[in-house]
């Protein structure tokens, strides 16, 4: 029975070994491969002095090296913390530090953010790619140079097994811990609900630091399936890969599904392969879906979920796909709870549930429900108000807004100030402490307002400085400067005096109204 990460590759190793695992870039690892580099890998670990529960860190593009690398640290009972390769040095850094990460498994472009990083906890750092003599041994020297033997390390299910981060509301991120037990509860619902099997060849091209694209990828592994890697998101070679590889299945945010319909010649790629599309992480129009829809001429299945929810907890299965039928109106639904999912929606101020129809909170019950944020109990207090039970289990509150009807999610909002642009999640506060250190600016305030292409994207409305006449681009620039560009305002408006309430919170709801005034809910 397989209910730990090291147990996927150990037992699929045994049933087909010569059976392709992992296919990128011209090369395959079958099963035995897999299986092979994966002890190796935990060897390695164990050699580093990589405790139990520990954690290690792999900061690349997505390079098929990750997965050997998270099922050894699983065989050794340590944490994989996936680094989002976007994000600037002293963001990297802080999420290293954070997580302790004793190893560091880095792609070679990345070392010049290594450079400017101070990483106390990190001990061994182990180069992906042919960089030279940089004084770390290369992927290739260290894997090989260990015995593949199985370390035989009990895992337990409430044991942490991933740790990805997500921004908080105060712009420090937050590390959240997914247990065996949260990850295998949630990979059964993918065969039923996802389509997926020991015959799938999934395509596996949404980055690896998202639960969209490692988690995504271990749904394929657990049934014994091909998980086909992509570098980068490139729709074109997504479209490729779909008609040379025969992809059955395929997980894509709504930007991406934009973008391949607007790829020259996506109609002669011959999708028969194809048997659902799962797509997510941010609202969809009906024009893009139902494009994808004709174009591909496949199911297609949305899903909603959360890092800290494991992914996906709602299905919108392909029989409710039904644009310009009696049930067009499911397509604005993000589908009925799967597994052991429940859901209330939970007035703000009184903390009672509410009736269907009525917007409020969404909160989830589920074993998929995350051990808690590392290091940071006060946080995992806030979002389980409720406590949890003797089992770990207990009602998530997950910022989100939306209502029931007939069993049905609508996502109508965001109780939190929360941006998602391309299926990046962005919180405004990170945003504004990069700004306002900037010496032009007095006040600034970040919102998300509606884009045709990134469903939002982040503006700045910001109060400038007597005397002073900062260029938009100037101040758009002084923020990349200082974090991620994904995360940076893409406009900037001046305004004489933010609105603020009486204690002084800047009342974003008012700011939005001139952007958001003709849409029917406030998400794009």
């Amino acid at each position: 029975m397989i209910t730990s990460l090291g147990d996927i590759v150990e037992q699929h190793a045994e049933t087909f070994p010569d059976k392709a695992a992992i296919i990128q870039e011209g090369v395959t690892w079958t099963y035995r491969d897999l299986r092979e580099l994966s002890r190796r890998a935990a060897q390695g670990l164990l050699e580093a002095g990589v405790g139990e529960q520990e954690r290690v860190a792999f900061l690349d593009r997505s390079s098929r090296e990750y997965f050997p690398f998270l099922f050894g640290a699983g065989m050794v009972n340590a944490v994989t913390v996936a680094v989002n390769w976007r994000l600037a040095a002293p963001e990297m850094e802080y999420i290293l530090n954070n997580a302790g990460a004793k190893v560091l498994l880095i792609g070679e472009e990345f070392l010049g953010h290594l450079a400017q990083m101070d990483l106390p906890s990190t001990t061994t750092v182990i180069v992906l790619g042919n960089p030279g003599d940089t004084g770390y041994p290369t992927w290739e020297d260290w894997v090989n140079s260990f015995e593949p033997k199985f370390p035989g390390i009990d895992v337990a299910p409430e044991d942490t097994c991933y740790q990805l981060y997500t921004s908080g509301t105060t712009g420090l991120p937050k590390g959240v811990e997914i247990s065996n037990r949260n990850l295998f509860g949630m990979l059964p619902n993918s065969g039923v609900e996802w389509s997926f099997d020991s015959d799938s060849v999934n395509l596996v091209s949404m980055p690896l630091f998202h639960i969209a694209g490692s988690g995504w990828g271990v749904c394929a592994f657990f049934f014994g399936g091909t998980n086909v890697i992509l570098r980068d998101v490139d729709p074109a070679e997504i479209l490729r890969l779909i008609d040379t590889e025969r992809i059955t299945n395929i997980l894509l945010v709504p930007a991406v599904l934009q973008f391949i319909q607007a790829v020259p010649g996506a109609e002669n790629t011959d999708f028969s392969s194809v048997r659902s599309v799962v797509y997510g992480a941010s609202p969809i129009s009906e024009e893009t879906l139902v494009g994808a829809m004709n174009l591909m001429g496949c199911d297609f299945v949305q899903t909603y979920g959360l890092t800290e929810t494991t992914g996906g907890v709602t299905t919108l299965p392909a029989s409710d796909h039904d644009p310009g039928g009696p049930n067009a109106h499911l397509l604005r639904s993000a589908g009925k709870a799967w597994g052991d999912v429940k859901i209330r929606i939970v007035d703000d101020e009184t903390m009672t549930d509410l009736p269907d129809g009525e917007v409020g909170e969404i909160w989830i019950r589920s074993r998929q429900n995350l051990e808690g944020y590392w290091a940071n109990p006060e946080a995992t207090a806030l979002v389980f108000p409720e406590g949890r039970d003797e089992n770990g289990i207990g009602w998530f509150r997950s910022g989100d807004a939306g209502y029931l009807l007939d069993g049905y999610l609508y996502i109508h909002d965001r109780v939190k100030d929360m941006i998602i642009s391309g299926g990046e999640n962005i919180y405004p506060a990170e945003v504004e402490n990069a700004l306002m250190s900037h010496p032009d600016l007095d006040d600034v305030a970040v919102i998300g307002v509606p884009s045709e292409k990134w469903g939002e994207t982040v503006k700045a409305i910001v109060v400038v400085r007597a005397g002073s006449d900062p260029s938009e681009a100037e101040i758009i620039n002084y923020c990349r400067s200082r974090i991620a560009h994904y995360k940076c305002p893409t406009s900037v408006d001046r305004i004489d005096v933010l609105p603020r309430n009486p204690s002084g919170k800047i009342l974003k709801t008012e700011l939005r109204i001139p952007y958001w005034g003709d849409k029917t809910r406030a998400v794009n």
